[in-house]
């Protein structure tokens, strides 16, 4: 049978504790365990635990908030097995030593797999949130999470934009491209980044069904931002027309 994520996430009821999945856990926590290739899944799900609670030691406080949008990303996870995981978030949150080297393996995992990669950061980018604005110290752990991923500085820049789109107020940002390029350039970058966050080109690639909520939440925002360009296209049509 097909366990779930968070069923061999929670194998340490089954005397599973120091070998095995949360035995990881616990090593990838102190960055010097390597994950096996072949749990995808679950290496997905412990990156998404071990750095989304670092992150919440960036700002050197720790909030109830930031506890319960990891709950959130979480949302499809067995109430049953919801406590291992918990325990493992709080494990992690013990300090936030050792990320880079956590970082890096889940690089390793993923490479070439930008999109999981990215997922990985929303996800983060959703705790860091939680508790007010994004703050200096936040932004650099993300940046340096990002840097680690093989993400350019454009590229965590437009991760940065779709997730302070309100503050940094930016469409053509959230797409990638330069203000004011022209409609054509505008709609190939908007179906390539909503193919890349299609929650079924998720699943092929390795992210647990249980984490889509934060493909769906990117989606939403691309789309978005995408509806202003044509919008501020056609006024400026409009306008160029009188």
């Amino acid at each position: 049978t097909n366990m779930s994520t968070w069923g061999k996430l929670a194998g340490a009821s089954a005397g599973y504790f120091i070998g095995g999945i949360i035995g990881a856990v616990v090593g990838a926590v102190a960055g010097h365990y390597v994950i096996d290739k072949e749990d995808e899944d679950v290496a997905f799900a412990i990156a998404l635990i071990a750095l989304s609670a670092k992150m919440s030691r960036a700002d050197g406080d720790f909030s109830e908030k930031e506890l319960m949008a990891f709950n959130e990303i979480l949302s499809e996870v067995p109430k049953n097995e919801l406590n291992n995981v918990i325990k493992i978030y709080k494990l992690a949150q013990q300090d936030i030593a050792g990320y880079e080297a956590y970082a890096e393996q889940i690089s390793k995992i993923f490479e070439g797999k930008f999109e999981v990669l990215e997922n990985v950061l929303d996800g983060l980018f959703h705790i860091a949130k939680s508790d007010g604005p994004v703050n200096e110290s936040e932004v650099v752990f993300l940046e340096n999470v990002a840097g680690i991923f093989g993400f350019s500085s454009a590229e965590f820049a437009r991760i940065r934009a779709s997730h302070m789109a309100s503050a940094i107020d930016d469409p053509w940002l959230i797409l990638g491209i330069n203000a004011g390029s022209n409609i054509d350039i505008a709609q190939k970058a908007w179906k390539e980044l909503a193919a890349q966050n299609h929650p079924d080109k998720m699943i092929a690639n390795g992210v647990p069904k249980e984490l889509l909520g934060m493909a769906n939440e990117k989606l939403a925002i691309i789309n978005s931002a995408y509806d202003r360009i044509l919008k501020a296209h056609k006024i400026k049509a409009g306008s160029e027309e009188t």
